[in-house]
């Protein structure tokens, strides 16, 4: 499996990047599945979907791994105390962490997700975050290869 964010890719690097890494289903972990900007409104979800089908790559939105609204502002407010960017943030708040683990993580069944894994090509988890480390998709793909033995690479824009 791979993970990838939208931060850092147009429309059509960020295609190109899930074709050379042979990805053929798209797991969408966002809560809400559009992006501000008129740079990423390629990555707003009905486009989003309309790209994948063209480039036949599956997609599926799994609302049950994406944070709460209470845990993202919890994460915004820590980035506001850091005086980081929500587009340039490196790195998850040590709160956001553990509560998205306990709220989020330990309540869900992963089980279906890699029972749905493709047979051929590989799977990614998609959210907005340039960086791995600064999106709760890291903390998906840990718990993946720890309860699952799933292998994950981080698909970045450089």
């Amino acid at each position: 499996m791979v993970t990838i964010g939208v931060y850092g890719f147009d429309g059509e690097s960020f295609l190109q990047r899930l074709r050379h890494a042979d990805v053929r289903l798209l797991l969408d972990v966002r809560q809400r599945r559009g992006v501000r900007g008129p740079e990423y409104a390629w990555a707003n979800s009905r486009r989003l979907q309309e790209a994948l089908s063209r480039a036949r790559i599956a997609y599926e939105h799994h609302r049950e791994l994406a944070p709460t609204t209470e845990l993202r502002q919890l994460q915004y407010a820590e980035d506001d105390r850091r005086g980081v960017g929500k587009r340039s943030r490196r790195e998850l708040a040590a709160e956001y962490t553990r509560r998205y683990t306990t709220e989020i993580l330990d309540r869900a069944d992963l089980a279906p997700i890699v029972s749905a894994l493709p047979s051929s090509g590989i799977a990614a988890l998609l959210c907005v975050e340039r960086d791995p480390e600064a999106c709760h998709r890291s903390l998906i793909a840990e718990r993946l290869t720890e309860q699952h033995h799933v292998t994950f690479e981080h698909l970045c824009p450089w």
